[in-house]
């Protein structure tokens, strides 16, 4: 998991006021909590381009008044008019404490059933995973070669050592649907095959 620094400044005043203020600076309101205490902190706005709009998972190295925590975001809050970032959550990497990340879903190979006209569908882009943060993978790779036409991969078929994943496990990630040219052809042989018969 890659890590990516942030540098943010303390927050002594925490009220409603002070986080308006902030973001009229450019600044978003944060917290780090899951360690001894909640620590409230702000930082650019502009940092957290490498943190949110990026579809890989990172570890996030806060660095506060000379000191430096390990964090995941664990949530990241918009404004509902203009869906800019209004506020972010932190989750302190406790050594031996399991944390919950989304996980983006990466299928390696082509299917069976694609090579044979089906269309291969991802329904879940990410998986919710708990484990250690050095146990947590970048991407959960699902391979996808031998699943043919009709067949899928659910939750409860993906197994990674050390990591359990929240999902329900008869929830379908990835699966290879009948196209309407496979569907046609398919009726087409029934019917030659009737009138073999006949």
């Amino acid at each position: 998991m890659k890590t990516v620094k942030l540098s943010g400044s303390s927050r002594t005043n925490v009220g409603r006021a002070d986080a308006k203020q902030l973001r009229d600076q450019g600044k978003i309101p944060c917290v780090i909590y899951g360690g001894k205490e909640q620590i409230h902190f702000s930082a650019d706005e502009k940092s957290f381009k490498n943190i949110i709009y990026t579809p890989d998972v990172c570890q996030v190295e806060v660095e506060l008044d000379g000191k430096s925590y390990k964090t995941i975001l664990q949530e990241a809050q918009y404004h509902r008019l203009t869906d800019r970032l209004i506020h972010a959550d932190f989750l302190e990497i406790i050594a031996g404490k399991a944390v919950t990340m989304n996980i983006p879903i990466k299928t390696v190979g082509t299917a069976a059933g694609v090579r044979a006209g089906g269309k291969l569908t991802v329904k879940l882009r990410k998986l919710k995973a708990r484990g250690l943060a050095n146990k947590l993978p970048d991407t959960i790779d699902i391979n996808i070669e031998k699943l043919a036409i009709g067949k899928s991969v659910t939750v409860g078929e993906i197994n990674i050592e050390g990591v359990e994943l929240l999902n329900a496990k008869n929830v379908s990630v990835v699966s290879v649907n009948t196209t309407r040219a496979v569907a046609q052809a398919e009726q087409a042989a029934a019917k030659e095959d009737k009138k073999a018969k006949k």
